[in-house]
């Protein structure tokens, strides 16, 4: 159904409105089950045995080599588009490439499906709350389960192995209806994320063959696309004008990490245009960098109907055959969308392509099949073969899920210690909000149908007793219940609020244009305030953050929590944070704005730096120089927790060969970051005392940021280092960063080249600060 494919909501989208869709498709239920699908099963054709590329005795790429000499110009097209049709004669069926998984397998997308013998399958907390935990083990144990998960509905025929997740997009803008889906908005974060997210993915049980995969991952949307439709600007129309340090510094490193560290299958090209060039007709951004310069062994994939948008809506060719032919020649390898199966055909009859450009585009989509298994014969009797219905919704798979959610629920405000509540003092709690009984809001977009829910009301319920009110119809809440809720409030023993805002007002194709809670929200907050009876403790479930100024300087509001769109047991979550079965330590992942930013930062504005003179502050914590409501990393515990650095470098000497320049100049700044100068591995490290100094254990998430010296516009302070550790109440532990100069300390000059700047740098962890000298 054209109207669901994957980034792309074409034109009928909206003329139909996005919720009668996106209900459709959350709900898409199928009620036949087909087997897997499979290449080289000789028990169902006798004659594969006698095919080169069923031959799993031989090297892949001789097994890839062998099945596209077999294939004609029109069946070679055939497998240039997510819906790759089917090669009777070589036994080869028609396979689905596009799959979801971005916080749990999804339906979104035509290669999976729920039926009643897979209802449902574990639905994680959106990506942005997954990331606020800053725990890499927490990202990758995800991404195990996901691909378990997928493998056993593979098996039975309701999913694919192709699954284009997870969007590293840096979260550059707060208004950004897409920014819940991402790690957030610092780079290392984002990489750490979706390397370790892909590894959980693909990596099988026992990496004996690290080429292997267990399902395919696809890190999206490459690149500098971080807008969707703002004030008549959509994705389809805009060119994102980038400077190449922006580029090297911000946008790009999370694709990098996941194709080098990562080791990920795919990467998807965007809408949007970089500099005045499509993306997915960018032959130095998809051959160059992608396949060239950081060596991705997989393929590269479109964002759906992409090649069609800049051809129709860009106007980047003439006709229909060039734009076919600028995307293949460009080195996109998959086409989300008919239009290359439709136009390459007469882009090769035309001169434009030749056969051979097509040749490598299928070499490098069936070597991924190869990596999967898919033509390796039976799906049950290769590895991971068992697996089924039994596997996906386990109690084990439930409870991470809830853990997953308790790990990243930040608690932004809590006067003079009002949480946790005691559920043996609390006889009446009263609930009020929009939110505070909502089911599927909690999982956010891209989701699939989760295992079961658990709501914010039925969380607490399970604790003490409550009195539930919504406050309003909607999160638009445009005629709050005041009265009635001040009412309650007045009774109640404590009050918790449920506010915030859903996917009507936050998603893909839909940025927001204010970052006040909507409506009459605000009102229904101050008011509930003013008359409870105990503690109000206000929630926020969003993806993006709020001007809340209001609630964080009002005395009467005690406690504040963001919890994301926290997945299925978001609700199970939020209670054992408030009742203190859980000890919150979650960091945001991106900065908390004021309204007053939108006034000075246009949301087409790409540029990181901020540019004084035009009265621009810049973006995120790394730049930006204005006022905050919250800033990155902020996060309270019910813990008080000291960081103090116990051993660290005073000056740290860069080894250069007696020639350099730099052993010659007196205003030397800055060194280049190259190989030469990196493989000699100069490193130093940092050891810190961590105190828990309060009665109660738990979780700390240790953030390491540098400020570098201020030369080449250089970040204020970025993130070189985190770690997630657990301490019981009273006691402390030693840890240790190692630190990387060329990897964790150079910065991106202003012609998008590496460099390490000398002079002072400042490390900080916490409150903490220590002075370090870096010179030759």
């Amino acid at each position: 159904m054209i109207s669901v494919f994957e980034n792309r909501a074409p034109k009928v989208f909206f003329i139909l409105g996005f919720l009668i869709c996106f209900s459709l498709i959350s709900v898409r239920v199928v009620g036949q089950v087909s087997p897997a699908v499979s290449a080289c099963d000789a028990t169902k054709d006798r004659k594969v045995v006698h095919y080169g590329f069923c031959n799993a005795s031989l090297g892949r790429d001789a097994r890839v080599a062998d099945l596209v000499r077999r294939l004609t110009l029109q069946e070679k097209i055939l497998n240039i588009v997510n819906g790759a049709g089917n090669i009777s004669r070589l036994g080869i069926p028609k396979y689905e490439w596009w799959s979801e998984a971005l916080h749990g397998v999804s339906n979104v997308g035509p290669g999976t499906n729920f039926s009643s013998l897979v209802p449902g399958a574990t639905s994680f907390p959106q990506v942005i709350l997954t990331a606020a935990s800053f725990n890499t083990s927490l990202f990758e144990a995800i991404g195990k389960v996901v691909s378990t998960e997928a493998r056993a509905m593979y098996n039975v025929g309701l999913a694919g192995l192709t699954f284009w997740s997870p969007n590293v997009n840096i979260f550059r803008d707060p208004r950004w209806g897409r920014g819940q889906e991402t790690p957030g908005e610092d780079p290392l974060l984002s990489s750490k994320y979706g390397s370790s997210y892909v590894k959980g993915l693909q990596q099988t049980d026992d990496n004996a063959d690290p080429s292997r995969l267990k399902v395919a991952a696809c890190c999206k949307h490459y690149t500098a696309y971080d807008l969707d439709n703002w004030k008549g600007v959509d994705r389809y129309h805009f060119n994102a004008v980038v400077t190449q340090q922006d580029m090297d510094d911000t946008f790009d490193p999370p694709f990098k990490s996941c194709v080098i560290d990562g080791n990920v299958a795919s990467v998807m090209c965007s809408y949007n245009q970089v500099n005045g060039k499509p993306t997915c007709a960018d032959p130095h951004r998809l051959a160059g960098v992608i396949r060239g310069q950081w060596k991705l062994n997989g393929y590269i994939v479109s964002d759906c109907d992409s090649v069609e948008v800049f051809f129709d809506d860009q106007h980047y060719t003439k006709t229909p055959e060039q734009a076919a032919a600028k995307a293949i020649l460009a080195g996109l390898d998959l086409n989300c969308g008919s239009f290359l199966g439709q136009h390459t055909a007469a882009a090769v009859k035309k001169g434009l392509l030749k056969e051979s450009d097509i040749d490598n585009a299928i070499t490098n989509n069936f070597a991924t099949l190869m990596r999967l298994g898919f033509f390796d014969g039976d799906p049950r009797k290769q590895p991971y073969g068992k697996l089924g219905p039994k596997d996906v919704c386990t109690a084990e798979n439930q409870e991470l899920a809830r853990d997953a959610a308790r790990q990243g629920i930040v608690l932004l405000k809590n006067t003079a210690g009002s949480l946790p509540l005691s559920p043996a003092a609390i006889k009446t709690l009263a609930v009020i909000g929009p939110n505070a009984n909502v089911t599927k809001t909690m999982i956010g977009n891209y989701e699939g149908i989760p295992c079961k829910y658990t709501t914010p009301l039925q969380g607490l319920t399970a604790s003490v007793a409550t009195k539930y009110l919504p406050g309003c119809s909607n999160v638009t809440c445009g005629n709050a219940q005041v009265k009635e809720a001040k009412k309650l409030a007045a009774t109640a023993d404590a009050t918790v609020l449920v506010m915030g805002i859903d996917q009507s007002l936050e998603r893909e194709s839909f940025d927001r244009v204010d970052l006040r809670l909507p409506g009459q929200q605000p009102l229904l907050i101050k008011e509930v305030a003013k008359v409870a009876k105990g503690p109000v403790i206000l929630v926020i479930m969003s993806g993006g953050g709020f001007d809340i100024s209001f609630a964080k300087h009002n005395d009467q509001v005690a406690s504040i929590l963001w919890v994301g769109y926290p997945g299925e047991a978001g609700g199970a979550a939020i209670a054992d944070v408030i009742f203190g079965y859980y000890n919150p330590s979650g960091r945001l992942p991106m900065t908390w704005y004021p309204q007053s930013y939108l006034d000075k930062v246009p949301m087409t504005n790409m540029n990181m730096r901020p540019d004084p003179p035009k009265g621009y502050p810049g973006r995120t914590y790394r730049f930006y120089t204005g006022e905050t409501i919250y800033s990155f990393g902020h996060g309270l515990s019910y813990s008080k927790f000291s960081h103090k650095i116990v051993k660290a470098p005073q000056t740290v000497s860069i080894p250069l060969d007696d020639d350099h320049v730099c052993r010659h100049l007196l205003d030397c700044n800055s060194v280049e970051a190259v190989e030469q100068l990196c493989k000699k591995s100069v490193t130093f490290d940092i050891h810190l005392r961590v105190q828990n100094k309060a009665r109660h254990g738990g979780s700390h998430s240790v953030l390491l940021f540098v400020t570098p010296p201020s030369v080449h516009n250089s970040p204020r302070k970025h993130l070189i280092g985190f770690e997630k550790i657990s301490l019981k109440g009273k006691s402390g532990t030693l840890m240790r960063f190692k630190v990387d100069v060329c990897k964790d300390l150079s910065v991106v000059d202003e012609l998008g080249r590496r460099k390490i700047a000398l002079g002072q740098y400042v490390l900080h962890v916490g409150n903490f600060k220590h002075t370090l000298s870096l010179r030759i």
